[in-house]
């Protein structure tokens, strides 16, 4: 990735009279503006709507922008002018002629460039073809490391470790600088100051940068591996990709992993595992709420996955979590896609997407999935969950009683395994929910009597939709990997 000064070098060098900067960093690009300015000896004059054109004797009389502009166009020869406060003007149709006349009465001077700085695109159409824009990245690793160390060298007393230096720098990346120095300072002026308790701290600031978005919601990592019953050959594919998403392995040239597609029965554990991958990797899981991407709430529905992609984006390392997928992105059980435009989108991003960032995504609606997202290439593996075998389901009950305060000796899993034949995960869990309120309310322990009587009230969904379940399973037989690993299983 360019850096700052590399990218606004690329502008001037073009010639562009009209420079649109899109960051949030209003500081950081200034800066970098000095320093390229430096180079060309030219000044930098800035507009701002509170203080008007620096350098003008009416300093005051140019807070309109359109009054600023023309005091420009009176000012000969080179120069940096740099507008912080257009964006909410550039609907004016007199700011437009205006910036129309300032790209015509300098694109044959050398070095005369009128920036538009803010960290909203509002571009008329009128005004694309004259503007370039400049999409303003996040500080480079390079450039955080450089920062850290000037914290460190100003604030010795922080002791910031060393030893973690690389991580640090990967866990800050997509921070604004502004950012970077407020954790610094936070966790450096804390008692304790190991590496974890600064990358606890770090990725805290990236929830509240994702939170402010709306549309995308932080899944603490509660769930080790150890809550995850069955599916012996996810946990085996997890286990072994550990490491490689990681700055390390990138840098040592291995492929890091980019995504995994889980699709089967409702209720056998999709969620659950994705949640489990945050933990097992030590990375931070978004979930990408498609409901309020489509909901107008935040734009149109391009609008806010753009936004959505470019905030995971700037948190990475990440894991983003698309729960039901074929819902998520408009598909119908046909395979007709009710939003190309977006499932469009969503394809390009995943092949040009930064490295460290992995999707996860589940799926119930199997058949409404089109070739494109699972063929090889997509997603590094696709795993089918099915209904659990005797030995998952028992250890599923294992789980969900420990979970409960259960005494282990009070209960015969292998006869549970037999009442709770065809069913998943989720409805184990319910019936041991059940059977603990209801002895609770009896002011004691539940035993497997109180279990026994849970599981007759409950109706699995193998019968209820055992013709869907028995589709689901013909379709899933050769085109994924099975997550169990009691492999494939075909249904007559």
């Amino acid at each position: 990735m360019s850096s700052l000064t590399d990218q606004l070098r690329s502008a001037v060098a073009g010639r562009s009279p009209l420079v649109y900067l899109l960051s949030p960093e209003e500081e950081r690009v200034m800066a970098g503006l000095r320093a390229v300015a430096a180079e060309h000896d030219v000044p930098v004059i800035t507009w701002t709507c509170v203080q008007g054109l620096e350098g003008e004797a009416d300093a005051v009389g140019t807070r309109d922008p359109v009054c600023a502009m023309q005091a420009l166009a009176a000012r000969p020869g080179a120069g940096f002018f740099v507008f912080k406060d257009l964006a909410p003007f550039m609907t004016r149709p007199e700011v437009t002629r205006s910036l129309r006349d300032a790209y015509y009465g300098s694109r044959d001077i050398e070095h005369r460039h009128l920036f538009i700085l803010a960290s909203e695109l509002v571009l008329p159409e009128s005004l694309v073809k004259e503007v370039y824009l400049v999409e303003i990245a996040p500080p480079t690793e390079d450039e955080i490391s450089t920062q850290v160390a000037q914290v460190r060298a100003e604030r010795p007393e922080y002791a910031l470790p060393e030893d973690a230096a690389g991580e640090v720098v990967l866990a800050l990346k997509g921070l604004t600088e502004a950012e970077i120095r407020q954790v610094l300072h936070r966790v450096g002026r804390q008692a304790h100051r190991e590496k974890d308790s600064l990358l606890d701290e770090i990725f805290a600031e990236k929830r509240s940068i994702v939170k402010k978005s709306g549309y995308l919601e932080f899944s603490p990592p509660r769930h080790d591996l150890g809550s995850l019953g069955g599916l012996d050959n996810l946990k085996e594919w997890l286990v072994k990709r550990r490491h490689l998403f990681s700055r390390e392995a990138l840098t040592a040239g291995v492929p890091v992993p980019k995504g995994l597609l889980m699709m089967g029965v409702s209720g056998c554990g999709k969620s659950l595992a994705v949640k489990v991958i945050s933990s097992l990797w030590q990375v931070p899981l978004f979930r990408l709420d498609m409901n309020l991407v489509f909901s107008g709430m935040y734009g149109t529905p391009e609008e806010a996955f753009h936004k959505a992609l470019r905030t995971i984006e700037s948190v990475a390392p990440a894991i983003m979590w698309l729960d039901e997928i074929e819902n998520a992105l408009g598909m119908e059980d046909s395979g007709v896609k009710i939003d190309s435009h977006i499932f469009s989108a969503f394809l390009t991003w995943m092949q040009e997407k930064p490295p460290l960032i992995f999707v996860a995504a589940t799926a119930n609606r199997i058949s409404a999935l089109p070739a494109e997202i699972i063929r090889k290439g997509r997603f590094d593996q696709v795993f089918f969950c099915d209904l659990p075998v005797d030995e998952e389901r028992t250890d599923i009950f294992r789980i969900h009683l420990a979970r409960n305060g259960a005494r282990p000796e009070d209960f015969d899993f292998k006869m549970l395994a037999v009442m709770t034949q065809g069913w998943n995960g989720a409805e184990i869990e319910q019936a041991v929910i059940s059977a603990r309120t209801d002895a609770y309310y009896e002011g004691r322990l539940f035993n497997q009597r109180d279990l026994s009587v849970a599981i007759s009230k409950i109706v699995p969904l193998a019968e209820t939709m055992e013709q869907q379940i028995k589709n689901i399973r013909s379709w899933a037989f050769s085109r994924a990997t099975p997550a169990s690993k009691y492999g494939r299983r075909r249904v007559a």
